[in-house]
């Protein structure tokens, strides 16, 4: 029999206010290991372990490679560095970002589920869109626990909400309430996993994401990779997207490993949207100075014929950008909205 003794917590948005009260209620001689993914961005300043150390009298600290799993130590992962469980021990990597994150949440709890199994317990706090989701199932396929944020509790109800939907977890409460639900439940004795549950589990995929994140060689150079072509490509690569199919949960990968959930990739998609319409209106808008110019310039020399050529094409040209005008401050075919009521894709 195994205990209980690792506790894994992802966050988002509004992370930094729920990671400060989850800690604040752990008494200091808490017996769990603790490991922290805030996404953060890559040249973000590594000053998170020292804002959450001052709301509790654990030991904060920002992670280093080869950093050993201690009771009452909480281990935070550093900006563009993927925190990755090997053993009782943890290990930094620059391995592909996850729904465009390096520190990803799934990489931690899918390492974690690998390693650690059902002593994990795997917590979910407030975030945008479903980071999380695919990290959580794993560790419950594992016969780890499931603790999310309650939406309502949470400032970015997204992460929870999508968690809830796609893990089914075993805890949905308010983060004020879960340090007295982690001091019980750390501790208590589960049983290995049996021949059965591990193939339930799909612990060859888990497996090989795992290797991915850790830039393993075999894993980036296998022809094989996991899921089908999906004809899509990848926002960060512009490689083949292939299609993870869980069942009921579909997530993507690309040939060098760069993941995406169906939400982190619409809204990438929104924003090359976005990007790309910004850019033609900047190229018509060129087109027609340029064609004002000209026809100034031809009429001065008295070729009227040219200038209202120039003209007319200058015209067109601020047609053209007035209708990309509106459709960016209407949000048409940029505001992708797919999340309905219940935070899941429609």
């Amino acid at each position: 029999m195994s205990q209980r003794d690792t506790v894994i917590v992802g966050a988002s948005a509004g992370g930094v206010t729920a990671l400060r009260t989850l800690l604040a209620g752990l008494p200091a001689e808490f017996p769990g290991r603790v490991l922290v993914v805030l996404h953060v961005a890559p040249s973000g300043v590594n000053a998170l372990a020292s804002v959450l150390a001052r709301s509790t009298s654990m030991t904060v600290r920002s992670a280093s490679n080869q950093d050993r799993l201690e009771p009452g130590v909480v281990l935070v992962a550093r900006p563009d560095h993927h925190l990755v469980v090997v053993d009782d021990s943890v290990l930094l990597t620059r391995g592909p970002r996850e729904n465009g994150h390096r520190p990803a949440v799934d990489v931690l709890f899918r390492s974690a589920a690998r390693d650690l199994g059902a002593r994990t317990i795997a917590v979910v706090l407030s975030g945008a869109q479903d980071d999380g989701s695919a990290g959580l199932r794993a560790v419950r396929a594992r016969g780890g626990l499931g603790v999310v944020q309650d939406p309502d509790d949470a400032q970015h109800p997204g992460m929870p909400m999508n968690a809830i939907q796609a893990a089914d977890p075993e805890y949905v409460l308010p983060v004020a309430q879960m340090p007295a639900l982690l001091t019980q439940l750390i501790g208590t004795e589960v049983a290995d996993l049996t021949a059965d549950q591990t193939v339930t589990a799909d612990l060859t995929l888990l497996e090989t994401e795992v290797a991915i994140a850790e830039l393993a060689p075999d894993s980036l150079h296998q022809s094989h990779r996991p899921g089908s072509a999906s004809g899509l490509s990848c926002p960060d690569c512009h490689g083949t997207l292939f299609v993870v199919d869980e069942r009921d949960f579909v997530r993507f990968r690309c040939r060098v490993g760069h993941a995406w959930s169906v939400q982190s990739l619409m809204a990438e998609h929104r924003t090359a949207i976005e990007g790309a319409l910004w850019m033609a209106m900047r190229a018509l808008e060129e087109k027609a100075a340029l064609c004002t110019d000209m026809s100034d310039r031809v009429g001065t020399a008295g070729a009227e014929i040219s200038a209202r050529r120039f003209r007319e094409q200058a015209r067109e040209a601020r047609q053209a950008a007035e209708l990309l005008r509106t459709l960016l401050a209407d949000g048409a075919g940029t505001d992708l909205d797919y999340e309905q009521e219940d935070g899941r894709l429609g």
